[in-house]
């Protein structure tokens, strides 16, 4: 029987879970339960369910002494962000699950950038792990089409789906001595992190690129935003509008139809016009565009007399603490 650690903090490992404990002995998970989420109670249940002890908010060097103790026959990674020593990855055989075509958009938010970047096709690769990271041989790879209404979130289910059936074994085939086959260097591309003010949307951007990136930040991501009236504004569901009237006259950003009935809004783009469905002002609830959006008068986006009205606030905030000091 196998012995195996599996490492896993995102929406990913539940599946891994469930595919390799239907090949090996699981001796333990590491990952952090810092929320009730569904992955988290998921995964809660089957670990119970199986016996295999969950160790949470472990450093690097936790992570080796727990390693050099259990002694796993391979530690499997799904979705962790730190790079792994090589003083760690001499302690056994690991394997990661990547969701990229590696060696293309190595690093971070990998299905998040190729959303963005309207990618015509998403890919799990399982792959060495080497101490340069998403670098070591491809042990098995398979890509899925991304479809024009695809969400983050329809990529992840279908990516998991093949992770749950093909890790546990790519893993027994790893460990009987296949090596796969190197990645080419040249065609490596690279991802890096996504902060939470990356989400704001562009309204000069075209319609296409801003309908990629609110797709690629719907649920579980926090969701792409905007402004409106200062408020921060998450758009929650959108589409393009075809065969959109030709405005000569064109601010980004600006509303320009409204239907109270169906409850959208039409905004308009760097060259067309966005159909916005629903949204949620920070705080709030999902709802209709139309019912937080009233008149196409508006604009989305921070304003400049809104930034140049919030510094006057800020002035005067601070010369009101000044006054209290003094």
């Amino acid at each position: 029987m196998v012995d195996i650690l599996l490492i896993g903090f995102g929406r990913t490992s539940f599946s891994a879970l469930e595919s390799l404990v239907s090949k090996g002995r699981v001796r333990g998970i590491v990952r952090d339960l810092v929320s009730a989420t569904n992955e988290d109670e998921a995964i809660v249940r089957l670990a119970r369910l199986a016996n295999i002890p969950i160790f949470s908010y472990l450093s690097l060097a936790e992570i080796k002494s727990l390693i050099e103790k259990m002694q796993p026959d391979c530690v499997v990674v799904s979705s962790y962000e730190k790079v792994l020593p090589p003083s760690l990855l001499k302690l056994s055989k690991f394997i990661n699950v990547h969701y990229s075509p590696l060696p293309r958009y190595r690093g971070q938010s990998s299905l998040t950038w190729a959303m963005i970047n309207d990618e015509s096709h998403a890919a799990i690769t399982i792959h060495q792990i080497s101490p340069e990271p998403h670098a070591g041989n491809i042990l098995f790879q398979q890509a899925i089409p991304i479809a024009l209404d695809d969400t983050i979130a329809d990529l992840y289910e279908r990516l998991n789906e093949l992770q749950r059936q093909h890790l546990g074994e790519t893993m027994i085939q790893f460990l009987k001595g296949y090596t796969g086959r190197r990645q080419e260097r040249e065609w490596a591309t690279y991802g890096c992190a996504r902060l939470a003010e990356d989400d704001e949307i562009r309204w000069s951007d075209s319609t296409r690129a801003i309908d990629c990136f609110i797709r690629a930040l719907t649920c579980p991501s926090t969701g792409a935003y905007t402004y409106y009236r200062s408020r921060k504004l998450f758009i929650r569901e959108a589409i393009p509008v075809s065969e959109p009237p030709c405005y000569v006259g064109r601010i980004p950003g600006r509303i320009v139809k409204l239907s109270r009935s169906d409850g959208y809004i039409d905004v308009l783009t760097g060259d067309g016009i966005l159909r916005i469905r629903k949204v949620q002002l920070e705080g709030g609830e999902i709802t209709d565009a139309a019912r937080i959006i009233p008149s196409v008068k508006d604009t989305l986006g921070l304003q400049k007399s809104e930034l140049l009205q919030r510094i006057h606030e800020l002035e005067q905030e601070i010369s009101e603490l000044k006054k209290n000091a003094e």
